[in-house]
């Protein structure tokens, strides 16, 4: 299996990545973060937080407007899009997702979307709109996505950081044969994200027996985790995010050394 290298949880395999990044901020990309509802914007202000610390030069957050009284004063670099009367956001927030799109290198759905009928139609229209744009996408972002997981898959420049059960509903929807299970062991699951990576176009990072798996066009990675390792998700894709953007010429080696961010 010589599609498969092994990191350790402590020092990052690829150490030139290290040297190579841009030591001024202003060459080190900017990162449009997307998230939120009225009952939570934790993920798109943990995003933003984590970016800064990962070396981003430059991060914004779009929040649905309906959160404009309770977050305007709480983060920085924070913009307001239309919402649905439930707080999620709105259709008409496509408009202004795009325009910022713009302004961005790679834009990150960080999550705490809710559910909410209009903006899986919004997010599906972004999605197909965003052209050759650098797409992560992560937490409850994923499962909009689990009826039409081709708008991921397939999209090129896309990295999706999900969690095992998520990779097992995406994978079986777009009609991968081999079925991701809980029983399966180490080397089966390099084996079936290895096949799985070798006929999609996305990154995938997901975290299953006790590490974190970076699989692109046929490449697999893993990084041993301590095992009270819970809260991973929306933090592992911030600095994926970074770290892709910053080394689009070499995505498998800058998403597996994302996983060492030191």
């Amino acid at each position: 299996m010589d599609f498969w290298v092994k990191q350790p949880g402590d020092k990052p395999l690829f150490e030139e990545l290290m040297w190579s990044r841009p030591e001024n901020r202003a060459q080190a990309g900017k990162l449009l973060i997307i998230g939120g509802n009225l009952h939570g914007f934790a993920a798109p202000a943990t995003a933003h937080q984590v970016a800064q610390k990962a070396g981003i030069g430059t991060s914004r957050v779009i929040l649905p407007d309906a959160l404009k009284k309770i977050a305007g004063s709480i983060l920085e670099s924070v913009e307001f899009a239309p919402s649905t009367p439930s707080g999620s956001f709105s259709v008409k927030a496509l408009d202004q997702f795009l325009t910022d799109t713009q302004w961005s290198d790679g834009v990150l759905l960080a999550g705490d979307l809710g559910r909410n009928s209009e903006t899986a139609m919004l997010l599906e229209k972004y999605v197909a709109k965003s052209g050759h744009m650098l797409l992560t996408v992560t937490k409850d972002a994923v499962d909009y996505f689990k009826d039409t997981p081709k708008l991921l898959l397939d999209r090129p420049y896309t990295t999706v950081v999900l969690s095992f059960a998520q990779l097992q509903k995406l994978a079986s929807s777009y009609g991968f044969v081999q079925a991701f299970t809980f029983e399966m062991g180490l080397v089966q699951l390099v084996q079936a994200l290895h096949d799985l990576s070798e006929n999609t176009a996305a990154a995938v990072i997901v975290k299953h027996l006790e590490n974190i798996f970076v699989a692109y066009k046929g490449q697999v990675s893993s990084t041993k985790l301590a095992p009270d390792t819970d809260i991973w998700r929306v933090e592992t894709a911030a600095k994926a995010a970074t770290w892709y953007l910053q080394s689009p010429s070499k995505v498998f080696e800058a998403l597996t050394t994302a996983i060492v961010d030191l």
